[in-house]
């Protein structure tokens, strides 16, 4: 018996756990100026855009996460947060 029960509520919890996008005004709040990179993708995940320059000394990053509900752009200067927006996505 407690095998049945613990197969169905695994997969229902592993549903619920999928649910929301990391993309959220939460998990932007928690990206601080300072912050390397991948601390950034642990929050948000892999962006959904990049593009990258390094002039001498100084690289740079520019990276997108697009999500239902916003957007969120950061701009990185050798691996750290520099910049960051919070775009809401407005509902239908």
């Amino acid at each position: 018996m407690k095998h049945t029960r613990l197969s169905l509520i695994v997969p229902v919890l592993l549903i619920f756990a999928g649910c929301g996008s990391p993309i959220n005004e939460n998990n932007y709040d928690k990206i601080k100026n300072g912050m390397a990179e991948m601390e950034v993708i642990n929050i948000l995940g892999e962006p959904t855009e990049t593009s990258d320059v390094a002039i001498g000394p100084v690289s740079a990053t520019s990276s997108v996460w697009e999500g239902d509900e916003a957007r969120i752009a950061i701009q990185f200067v050798n691996g750290k947060v520099k910049f960051k927006n919070f775009t809401a996505r407005e509902k239908p």
